[in-house]
């Protein structure tokens, strides 16, 4: 920026700040300047004459060269160090390598800064202050009181990070935690449950104060009944739980096995008016799956594979690759086959999957195909073919899949041409050149 620009901007500002910011510095001389813009970062309406033409941040100690352009010392220092004779910006032939410290700009980008960050750190006691006062109030009180308090201390931990370090450091999430039980009400639990989710709890916590069988039961029967974001939220507390459990190598949540739970996930996957809680739903499905076999007949029992299947077509990539996964699982038991041989489309459903997001996708997508294969070879060749598999194997034949991949379509198309009525017309179906034929 050419020197009058500069000049006509830090007029501006010496007169915007005149009895307010130049007071901080005042005050303030020993503030550090790097130090200030690290702990404001990130910080987005710094006035364009404090940011360095070079580096696009904000300028520590600004110099102006002959040009009348100014710089941070350190960036044109660097600039000349490569062997440049210009100017940044302008890239005039310097006749002067001199650099002048423009010391009224940094008193400004000091005085700037020194009030922001006063003004933060304000903030930040008074979120403090809030946090430990709500606290105080939480011991005391019941009800709609209670209630009320819960709702202030989430507020203030979705939106400060120094509310959730406040609660951490002086024990807020236990009294919290102490609150969930076989006997709180579900208004109670909600807010509670929202706020230990914003949380990053330590692995001891949460064994000593979240996976006591009263609390996850608790929870499980919230998320069935709670608002989209309250389930969210529950089926996100749970799945911390699992990876804790996961970690120990301990068999504690029992909860899994419950019917509530599956049933309750179930209707996350199916809610189509919230990505995000189809997301969250599936994910935590596909752990409950993984890591506890037992549960897998269960969620047989209760409908969903035909559920999984209906929703396919609408999934995005990120959630159609678990749900294959998840249908692939329980296509490996007796039941699991069975269910999903009689699910209506299927056959036509899953043979889109194959080439579409990935190739775990398509993986997971022949595993379905091939139990349902094994249980009627002839009907599902006709109406596998007759659906497109036989070009969409070639396809992965002929493409750069892995060779367990490839290999698995090529027996099973050796399979279909074997079970399917007219080898001519299959033929055709697999659109197969001369020369190949």
């Amino acid at each position: 920026m050419p020197s009058f620009e500069i000049n006509n901007a830090l007029m501006g500002f010496e007169t915007s700040f005149k009895g307010c910011v130049f007071s901080v510095l005042d005050t303030e001389k020993k503030m550090d300047l790097k130090l200030m813009i690290e702990e404001l970062d990130p910080i987005h309406d710094v006035p364009s004459v404090f940011i360095c033409p070079i580096s696009l941040e904000p300028m520590h100690e600004p110099v102006t060269l002959c040009t009348g352009q100014t710089y941070d010392r350190s960036n044109i220092l660097k600039w000349f160090s490569l062997g440049h004779k210009t100017c940044p910006t302008t890239m005039q032939e310097l006749w002067d390598d001199s650099i002048t410290p423009n010391n009224t700009l940094k008193q400004l980008i000091l005085s700037w800064f020194s009030h922001k960050y006063l003004v933060m750190k304000k903030k930040l006691e008074d979120v403090q202050g809030r946090v430990l006062e709500t606290l105080e109030t939480l011991k005391k009180v019941k009800g709609q009181s209670r209630v009320k308090a819960l709702k202030d201390l989430r507020k203030l931990v979705d939106s400060h990070v120094c509310a959730r370090k406040t609660l951490l450091e002086n024990d807020g999430v236990g009294l919290v935690c102490s609150l969930l039980g076989p006997f709180t009400s579900h208004v109670v639990g909600c807010e509670a449950i929202g706020i230990v989710v914003n949380l990053d709890l330590s692995s001891d916590f949460k064994r000593k104060n979240l996976m006591h069988p009263a609390k996850v039961s608790l929870v499980v029967d919230i998320m069935n009944e709670g608002t989209i974001e309250t389930k969210m939220n529950c089926a996100k507390l749970i799945e911390m739980l699992l990876m804790e459990e996961e970690n120990e190598n301990e068999g504690k949540i029992e909860i899994v096995s419950s019917l509530s739970l599956l049933v309750g996930l179930l209707r996350l996957v199916r809610d189509k008016k919230h990505p995000n809680s189809v997301l969250i739903g599936l994910t935590l499905l596909k752990k409950v799956l993984s890591s506890h076999e037992s549960v897998r007949n269960s969620v047989i029992t209760i409908g969903a594979i035909p559920q999984l299947i209906e929703i396919l077509p609408n999934l995005n990539n990120e959630c159609l690759e678990i749900a294959l996964y998840i249908l692939e699982i329980l296509s490996t038991i007796e039941e699991g086959k069975l269910a999903l041989k009689e699910c209506p489309n299927i056959i036509p459903n899953v043979v889109k999957m194959l080439m579409r997001v990935s190739e775990n996708c398509t993986q997971f997508a022949l595993s379905i195909l091939w139990a349902i294969y094994k249980l009627a070879p002839e009907e599902c060749a006709s109406k596998a073919v007759e659906a497109g598999l036989a070009s969409k194997l070639l396809l992965v034949i002929q493409s750069g899949c892995n060779p367990v991949l490839k290999q698995m379509s090529s027996e099973f198309l050796k399979m279909c041409s074997v079970n399917y009525s007219t080898s001519s017309i299959f033929i055709s179906k697999c659109m197969l050149t001369t020369t190949i034929q």
